[in-house]
């Protein structure tokens, strides 16, 4: 059976904790990606960014550019070791509606694995296509609830 080690990404940009809201918004935009993991110096992961938590936790609280990152990261972790089984890392994604997983090993971020990389898999194209529409399920109605208000 195959695990997350087999599949994740692992030439993942990360940003410091001492690092500026801008400079995580402008690596987002340069590498095209939605995440960027949060380490010390020492490659601990401290938290993850997204581009929703730049918008709603710092733009659009009227924070500057200048605002360390750790003021908008998402610090509260879900996170797998290498070893996971997809099967695991695909339900953990279901059930915690996420669609990246950093993955750590000692404490130090090794790398990222995502629904994507989790439905190229024939031993977890099931589970990841579940995921996946739970995820998006749960974000509809959301977003239907809001639009109602």
């Amino acid at each position: 059976m195959k695990s997350v080690r087999d599949i994740m990404t692992t030439d993942v940009s990360s940003c410091k904790t001492d690092d500026n809201i801008y400079e995580a918004a402008r690596k987002m935009s340069e590498l095209n990606v939605g995440i960027i993991p949060i380490v010390d110096n020492e490659q601990n992961l401290m938290g993850v960014v997204t581009d929703r938590d730049l918008v709603l936790r710092g733009y659009a609280q009227k924070k500057s550019g200048s605002t360390q990152i750790t003021e908008v990261m998402s610090d509260e972790l879900i996170s797998v070791s290498p070893d996971t089984s997809l099967q695991e890392a695909s339900q953990i994604m279901a059930d915690k509606q996420i669609r990246r997983l950093p993955v750590v090993e000692n404490g130090k971020l090794t790398g990222i694995v995502s629904l994507g990389d989790l439905s190229q898999q024939e031993e977890s194209d099931h589970a990841a296509g579940v995921a996946l529409g739970e995820i998006s399920e749960r974000e509809g109605n959301r977003f239907d609830q809001q639009r109602k208000m």
